[in-house]
């Protein structure tokens, strides 16, 4: 297991650099609140060492592509995972914080919205619209359907309770299994194959870590009994290569997939042509200026307290 590393908390910094892929006016709501700070915004893809050497923090959903962090001594994470700025490691002694916007929500709907479309059979009632054929079959229930979410922290535990109201038994499976409300139980990760083969939706929503990923191997969906995959943690929790050999051995019935190991999803990848692969581009839970101003703002008001701030992450864990 990785030993923990949190740095000291750190001089509150003044000179801040925001890379603004899909922050584009975060540097004027910051402003806003903070003229006091210096704050420069720049097109992520563009900014270099000399940007790197004038900051004191780095504002941004991933990490430029300069190598060097140069002076700066605090990333703040606009988005729900880390993982840019642990794989690779950043260097020790810079703090690392993530946004305090909660995702769940939104992140809920998206899987409740697919396993709906699932059940209800929607791409056949479309086929059959297009085709002017009238096929009155009963739809599926959802209700009553197994639920294995693996991750129950602020996204997992909004899936949870979303499925649970839909009348769904939902396990969670975690790294310590403890209890979490709005899951029938929680497991540990150690035993996640115990729980797949009753799966009917094996939703992945843990953070990106060194103990995580390929979780979802080729072996692990090879114990699946025909469940739905659906994926909005990050893309390297699965085997994505392993997935269209596990729908056509019927052990994963369909995959719904927001997330990928390379992003944009490569045009030559066989999951775009199939049926029964719903594919959306990482918009399940998408960062919004407000929440990504508020999330800076109130970690950099525990700095100027001379206090960790709460939303730290332990860059030797990757939460």
């Amino acid at each position: 297991m990785p030993t923990a590393r949190i740095p000291a908390v750190i001089t509150p910094p003044n000179r801040i650099l925001i890379g603004h892929k899909r922050m584009t006016g975060l540097d004027d709501r910051l402003r806003a609140a903070r003229p006091d700070l210096d704050i420069r915004a720049k097109d992520l893809d563009l900014i270099d060492d000399a940007d790197l050497a004038w900051a004191e923090t780095f504002v941004g959903f991933r990490r430029p592509k300069t190598a060097n962090w140069g002076s700066v001594r605090w990333i703040h994470s606009v988005g729900a995972g880390v993982d840019a700025y642990i794989f690779p490691p950043i260097p020790a002694g810079i703090l690392l914080t993530r946004s305090s916007e909660d995702f769940g929500p939104d992140i809920a709907e998206w899987c409740v919205g697919h396993a709906l479309t699932i059940t209800q059979a929607r791409r056949a009632m479309d086929r059959a619209k297009r085709e002017r054929v009238w096929t009155p079959d009963h739809p599926e229930r959802l209700a009553g359907q197994r639920v294995v979410v693996v991750g129950t922290g602020q996204v997992g535990g909004a899936i949870g309770r979303a499925f649970a109201a839909l009348g769904c038994p939902v396990t969670g499976v975690s790294r310590s299994g403890a209890p979490v409300s709005g899951f029938e139980r929680v497991v540990t990760i150690g035993e996640l194959d115990a729980v797949l083969p009753d799966a009917k939706w094996v939703i992945l929503a843990t953070p990106l870590t060194p103990d995580t990923r390929g979780l979802l191997s080729g072996a692990r969906m090879a114990r699946c009994r025909g469940a739905v995959l659906l994926n909005v943690g990050r893309g390297a929790l699965a085997d994505e290569s392993a997935i269209p050999a596990a729908l056509d051995a019927g052990q994963l019935r369909a995959a719904a997939l927001d997330v990928f190991e390379r992003e944009p999803l490569p045009p030559a990848s066989p999951l775009w042509a199939r049926d029964d692969v719903y594919i959306t581009p990482h918009i399940a839970g998408l960062t919004t200026i407000e929440g990504a101003a508020l999330g800076f703002l109130e970690c950099l008001g525990d700095l100027e307290r001379g206090a960790t701030p709460k939303w730290v992450v332990d860059p030797a864990l990757g939460y």
